[in-house]
């Protein structure tokens, strides 16, 4: 197993964790991403993860379960998909055309899913009241990425609101949900 797919799943199982443990009447608890509740954290990378990561590697996309009436088992049934892809070293490999350059299946996953799926984690565990603590390791890797970004173009995509101020002295995780837009 690569270290890509290794890293995808240390991350993924921590979202699934938060996920697992989101209690029934937590799903429409407000997130901290304006205009979403819980069941959106879980909705957005559903509704983008599929095309984009296994589409590209011409892999059929799983029936996934509606988020709205289950939202674990849309996400289990993703995750384990988009971890089948990594786990086979042909497919993984695969190449596909991005806007920013050309990309194996891989690396995209790894730079822009297992990103998103840590940032997503607080997001969820925020809003329902989980364990926000998320992998320093993970944690430090995904800040210094965002930080090598032009910070024009990053806001610009929609993606991340505004920087939010923190001491000079904060640890790693609050400097990172902070410099996505979020306030720690």
């Amino acid at each position: 197993m690569s270290e890509i797919a290794q890293r995808y799943r240390k991350v993924a199982d921590g979202f699934t964790q938060r996920v697992r443990a989101v209690p029934k009447d937590g799903w429409d608890a407000p997130a901290p991403c304006e205009g979403w509740v819980a069941r959106d954290v879980v909705r957005h990378m559903v509704e983008w993860m599929p095309g984009f990561f296994l589409g590209n590697a011409d892999v059929a996309v799983p029936e996934i379960p509606s988020v709205d009436t289950d939202p674990a088992g849309a996400w289990e049934v993703l995750s384990t998909a988009i971890q089948g892809v990594l786990d086979d070293a042909d497919t993984a490999s695969r190449e596909f055309e991005m806007r920013v350059g050309r990309y194996s299946v891989e690396r995209a996953v790894d730079r822009f899913g297992t990103d998103d799926i840590l940032i997503h984690t607080w997001d969820l565990a925020r809003a329902t009241g989980l364990d926000e603590t998320l992998d320093t390791d993970e944690v430090r890797v995904v800040l210094g990425r965002l930080q090598e970004v032009d910070e024009e173009l990053l806001r610009g995509s929609g993606q991340f609101g505004p920087r939010v101020d923190v001491p000079e002295d904060a640890d790693d995780q609050t400097k990172l949900i902070a410099y996505t837009g979020r306030r720690p």
